[in-house]
């Protein structure tokens, strides 16, 4: 009898070792995994921000990143590229003129450049705040201006500027080519700097507002206007262009005056801090 039981006890075994053995693994549950799609968040930069400025070789002021990293869409826009001076009170006349004419030879020497004008500040109004000269170049793209900055030719141009020049003012913007060019024509160009406590709000309301005229004043050949995007550090706060062309002399003297123009003003100045206004003939 004992021997049965020492039998029956070790077929026992046998048979829970088999069921032990034939039972599936157990799977380890998996391991919490990252996304594939999850990256790195890449810094953004701006490619036209160099070392030189204006060819001065000052250092350009920051590009915010966070307004960078928003793509806009300039489809058929061009990019302007503003700049004004003031002399020296030592400067000769044959110092500015070399200036001038050191400027007016780059389009010759950097072909990014697929537009120059240049011209003396003529404005009848006291806002020009001492700048006498007004030279717009114009890129295709903001790729163009990368070119243009840091070139040799800008540099070299920089080096007959820098030991006539007192004050330096630089604005981009994007603006549309014109169609048509009057033969005597008078560029307007507005800056305006606004308070720092305006509403966004009331700063759009003078931006539609500015933007209307052409249509209330039929003097206004071509118009454009945009925010500033230069990643040079000559802006002195302001932060809108406004271009306004006029087919001559005799356009602005309608438009200064213009009743529709006198309203925009009092629309514009509860938010306006600073204005600059400069107007020039191209060559003259």
């Amino acid at each position: 009898m004992r021997r049965n039981q020492l039998a029956l006890c070790s077929l026992g075994y046998l048979v829970l070792a088999s069921c032990i053995s034939c039972a599936p693994a157990e799977t380890p549950a998996p391991a919490p995994s990252t996304s594939a799609t999850v990256q790195e968040e890449t810094p953004v930069t701006d490619s036209t921000v160099t070392d030189s400025t204006a060819g001065t070789g000052e250092t350009p002021e920051a590009i915010d990143s966070a307004d960078a990293a928003v793509p806009e869409d300039h489809a058929g826009q061009v990019l302007r590229h503003a700049v004004f001076f003031s002399f020296k009170e030592t400067a000769t006349e044959n110092d500015i003129k070399g200036v001038i004419a050191a400027f007016a030879e780059l389009p010759s020497k950097i072909d990014s450049i697929i537009d120059f004008q240049w011209g003396t500040n003529n404005s009848p109004e006291d806002h020009d705040d001492g700048f006498t000269h007004c030279f717009l170049l114009t890129f295709k793209d903001e790729a163009g201006r990368a070119k243009y900055l840091p070139h040799p030719d800008h540099k070299a141009f920089g080096d007959v500027l820098r030991p006539h020049k007192e004050k330096v003012f630089v604005i981009d913007y994007w603006g549309t080519l014109q169609a048509e060019r009057p033969e005597n024509e008078l560029k307007h160009a507005v800056f305006f700097k606004f308070k720092d406590d305006a509403p966004s709000a009331a700063v759009k309301e003078v931006e539609d507002a500015f933007a209307a005229l052409p249509s209330k004043i039929d003097s206004i050949q071509s118009f454009e206007w945009g925010t500033n995007n230069s990643p040079e550090s000559h802006s002195d706060g302001f932060t809108h262009c406004f271009m306004v062309t006029f087919a001559d002399d005799a356009g602005r003297t309608a438009y200064l005056p213009h009743a529709d123009h006198l309203a925009f003003v009092e629309i514009l100045k509860p938010s306006l801090d600073k204005v600059r206004v400069l107007d020039f003939t191209p060559g003259q």
